[in-house]
C-alpha cells in the first residue's frame, strides 16, 4: 500500500468536473477574449508588461467610475452608509492602481525605447476611463473631450459626464438641503466648467468640522472625500514619477510635454475647501 504524499490534495467528489454546455469560470469572465487581447506590435519582451499593466488599469478605472456613480446616487438618496462603502472601495482601487506603477517601473528606459515608437500617437492621455473618473470627481475641462471625437459612443458618454453634477456638486447640494447656506451660484452653475473654491462652502465645512458630533454623517463624508483625493494624488504622483524614471523629459507619445504636463495635474484639487478648512480649525 502506498501512502498519500503530504503535498497531495485529493479532489473532492462534489467538485464539478463535467462543464460541457454549462457555465464555467472562463465563460463567465470571457477569459478567452481578455487573455488574447494582448496584440504586441514588437518582439520585445517588456511590451507584454506594458500592455497588461495598462489593460488592467483600464479595468480598475472602469470599476472606480462605476463606484463613484453609485456614490452619487447614494448621496442623492440620503443613503450615506452605502456611499461610505463605495467611496472606501474607490480609495482602495486607487491604491491598487498606484501599486501598478511600481510594477511598470521594473521596465528600464532602454527596454521601453526598444518598442516605444510602435505606439505612434497612442497615449494614456487618451484613456476615457480615466477622463470619465476625473469628470465624475469634478475636474471638468471640455477641451479634453475633443481627443475622443473619433469615437461617437465614448464622445457622447464623456460629454454626458462633463455637463452633469459631479460627486462634490451633489455633496454641496446635500449641504444646502439640510440647512447650510451655500451660494446659489454654486448649486446652479455650469457643471461643465472647472470647480472653483467658494467662501460659503468653506464656511459650511468649518461648521461641520467644528462640531463633528452634531454633523457626524457629513463629517464622515468629508473625510471619505479626502481619502479619495489623497489616494488619487498618490496615483498621479506615482504616474508622473514613473514616467520621469523611464523617459526623463521626453515628450509624451500623445504630444504632451510629458513630465511637466503630469506635474500640473498634481496641483489640481477636487475638493479644495476640505483642505482649506484644516487651516481654519
Amino acid at each position: 500500500m502506498t501512502s498519500t504524499p503530504k503535498n497531495y490534495r485529493e479532489l473532492e467528489e462534489s467538485i464539478h468536473t463535467d462543464l460541457k454546455d454549462r457555465m464555467s469560470y472562463d465563460k463567465y469572465l470571457h477569459l478567452p477574449e481578455i487573455l488574447n487581447a494582448q496584440h504586441l506590435r514588437s518582439d520585445q519582451h517588456d511590451e507584454m508588461l506594458f500592455v497588461i499593466i495598462h489593460q488592467a488599469s483600464e479595468l480598475w478605472l472602469k470599476l472606480a467610475g462605476h463606484e463613484v456613480e453609485a456614490a452619487i446616487r447614494n448621496i442623492k438618496e440620503d443613503d450615506f452608509r452605502h456611499a461610505f462603502k463605495v467611496i472606501a472601495r474607490v480609495k482602495l482601487i486607487l491604491t491598487q492602481l498606484t501599486q501598478s506603477w511600481s510594477i511598470l517601473s521594473t521596465m528600464t528606459p532602454v527596454d521601453y525605447l526598444k518598442f516605444r515608437d510602435t505606439l505612434g500617437p497612442a497615449s494614456g492621455f487618451q484613456s476615457y476611463g480615466y477622463r470619465k473618473l476625473e469628470f465624475l470627481l469634478g475636474n471638468k475641462n471640455s477641451k479634453l473631450v475633443e481627443v475622443h471625437r473619433h469615437d461617437p459612443d465614448v464622445y457622447a458618454e464623456l460629454n454626458r459626464a462633463l455637463v452633469e453634477p459631479g460627486l462634490y456638486d451633489v455633496v454641496l447640494r446635500k449641504l444646502h438641503d439640510v440647512g447650510f447656506e451655500i451660494d446659489p451660484q454654486m448649486l446652479e452653475r455650469d457643471f461643465s466648467l472647472p470647480y472653483e473654491a467658494n467662501d460659503s462652502v468653506q464656511a459650511a465645512w468649518h461648521r461641520i468640522y467644528s462640531n463633528p458630533d452634531k454633523h457626524f454623517e457629513l463629517y464622515e463624508l468629508a473625510e471619505k472625500l479626502v481619502d479619495i483625493e489623497d489616494a488619487f494624488q498618490n496615483w498621479r504622483f506615482k504616474h508622473m514619477y514613473t514616467v520621469q524614471r523611464i523617459i526623463g523629459n521626453r515628450m509624451g507619445t500623445g504630444g504632451s510635454s510629458g513630465v511637466p504636463f503630469l506635474k500640473k495635474a498634481i496641483e489640481v484639487s477636487f475638493f479644495p475647501e476640505l483642505f482649506g478648512v484644516r487651516t481654519l480649525l
